[in-house]
């Protein structure tokens, strides 16, 4: 007799993300669907992972990670945010973002706990959940600007509370949160145990003179917040598959009990490697202008078409409205630009739980030059 299988998760199939990128190889479609950069990191980072391979770095590290890393990452933070994490107990290195954040639901959220995400959000978010045997709520962020609405975050917090995953910069919207934000968030939370998970992979890409608004800038929030970033987002290397988490010692001692089973440590050249880069701030402070260029280059073009572009304020993503130009539905829409206009992107309906349908698309505009104007050149035909 076969053995019958009961899925964890029934509702999973493959992901929007894995279906529009083959469809773009397919029809050879510029793919601004699938968030990452189409250009090679600094020479020099490859050169100290060869380094670091070549002086035998090349066996397990310490199971939270290198501790020079983990000194940089405590050294990087206390410099950008005012907060001081001991990189012994309270930095970890992990398989990237993806890893650290399904690590840091397992260890802290319990089986019939709920856990509130703000739609639209990143697709992993609701699995992990589940995984947990916990439930998602999910609280819609404000239509068209993305911004947090705290009174309906209010009512959505019961006793069985236990967490609120904030991204920002958000993905897939590009808003970015602000130290008023912050300081509402801090008084939703104030006086309850609910905690904050907060996915900052997009923290150096912040536009127009803003500044990001990490949780760990805000003591009240720091002191019942897990920070999860990613070196693979920062240093144009997501194949690397590293990030970390920073959290109080508590909290950090949790998340490394299931880290150790789940992957136990991470890839030991490239955390070399990456101590070592992080001694000059340079290239990660100079990720703003460097993206902001990138967008107001694509804004630009787009603005040409009969696409209405939405703020762009962080991350790497332009999303837009393309009632103007089509009444299909999103999917039906961004399929149709893969195969007849040569353009992936990706529907925002995807980054929802109820799949609202609101005529909004979302593009990456991390490539190169080249490829941006391609997609220009193409997207003209709208």
């Amino acid at each position: 007799m076969t053995p019958s299988i009961d899925s964890r998760l029934p509702q999973v199939g493959t992901t929007i993300f894995t279906v529009m990128s083959a469809l773009a190889a397919q029809h050879g479609a510029v793919n601004l669907g699938q968030g990452f950069p189409d250009f090679d990191c600094d020479p020099a980072l490859v050169d100290a992972v060869t380094a670091a391979m070549r002086a035998g770095h090349n066996q397990y590290p310490p199971m939270a990670g290198v501790p020079a890393l983990r000194e940089a990452v405590a050294a990087k933070i206390e410099r950008l945010y005012g907060h001081r994490y001991d990189p012994g107990t309270e930095v970890t290195i992990t398989a990237g973002a993806t890893q650290a954040i399904l690590t840091t639901i397992l260890a802290l959220v319990h089986p019939g706990d709920d856990v509130i995400v703000l739609d639209p959000c990143y697709d992993s978010y609701e699995p992990n959940i589940v995984l947990a045997g916990a439930r998602a709520v999910h609280v819609p962020l404000t239509a068209r600007t993305f911004r947090p609405d705290f009174d309906a975050i209010r009512r959505a917090m019961t006793p069985r509370t236990r967490a609120i995953l904030v991204n920002t910069p958000h993905n897939p919207s590009a808003s970015v949160w602000t130290a008023g934000d912050m300081a509402e968030l801090a008084a939703v939370v104030r006086n309850t145990g609910v905690l904050v998970i907060a996915d900052e992979v997009y923290e150096h890409m912040v536009f127009d003179g803003q500044q990001h608004e990490s949780v760990s800038r805000h003591p009240e929030l720091a002191a019942r917040s897990v920070v999860v970033s990613s070196f693979g987002k920062t240093f144009h290397v997501t194949g690397w598959k590293v990030g970390y988490v920073a959290a109080p010692a508590a909290l950090s001692a949790e998340f490394r009990k299931v880290h150790q089973f789940n992957v136990f440590t991470v890839n030991t050249p490239m955390q070399h490697a990456l101590a070592q880069y992080l001694a000059d701030p340079a290239p990660y402070l100079g990720l703003p202008a460097f993206y902001q260029r990138k967008r107001d280059l694509f804004r630009a073009g787009l603005a040409r078409t009969r696409l209405t572009l939405l703020p762009s304020q962080g991350s790497y993503f332009q999303c837009v409205d393309y009632s103007a130009a089509s009444d299909l539905p999103e999917e039906a829409f961004c399929r149709w630009l893969t195969t007849e206009v040569g353009v992936a992107a990706i529907p925002l309906a995807a980054f929802y739980a109820d799949g609202r349908d609101q005529r909004l698309a979302r593009f990456c505009f991390a490539k190169r030059d080249e490829t941006l104007q391609l997609a220009l050149d193409r997207l003209a035909a709208l």
